[in-house]
């Protein structure tokens, strides 16, 4: 099961990272008016999740499967603010964007995101116990 999900949350960044290099309007769109440099950041962050995806689906690297879930919940923590950001320049429109429904989900996936790329990276076994 851990396997699965970890090879299944390493395709999802992978394709998130990918999309971010390929199409970054959609998220230099949300991201806050308080970032420096918002275009290359957005670059960046893309970068990261396909590295972080690549170490995460290490088959036999125990190390690196850690160091790449470390990274990703990192980087769930760190984009955090541009999910909030996304979800109140949205409210503010006035046909209220995508709406509550979209939103709240959204922000409750957050820290599972973050779990599960500790969890999928074999950093922590909460709440499942110790493994082997």
């Amino acid at each position: 099961m851990r396997a699965a999900l970890r090879y299944l949350l390493a395709a999802f960044y992978a394709y998130a990272g990918y999309r971010h290099i390929v199409d970054p309007a959609p998220f230099l769109l949300i991201t806050p008016d308080w970032v420096p440099f918002p275009e290359a950041i957005v670059q960046w962050t893309g970068i990261a999740e396909i590295a972080g995806a690549i170490a995460l689906a290490q088959p036999f690297a125990r190390r690196l499967q850690q160091a790449g879930g470390m990274a990703l919940a990192l980087y769930a923590l760190c984009v955090w603010p541009a999910n909030v950001n996304h979800m109140l320049m949205d409210m503010a429109r006035a046909d209220g964007g995508w709406g509550m429904a979209y939103h709240v989900p959204r922000m409750i996936a957050q820290p599972l995101l973050i779990w599960l790329a500790l969890w999928a990276g074999r950093v922590v076994d909460w709440p499942f116990g110790k493994t082997r």
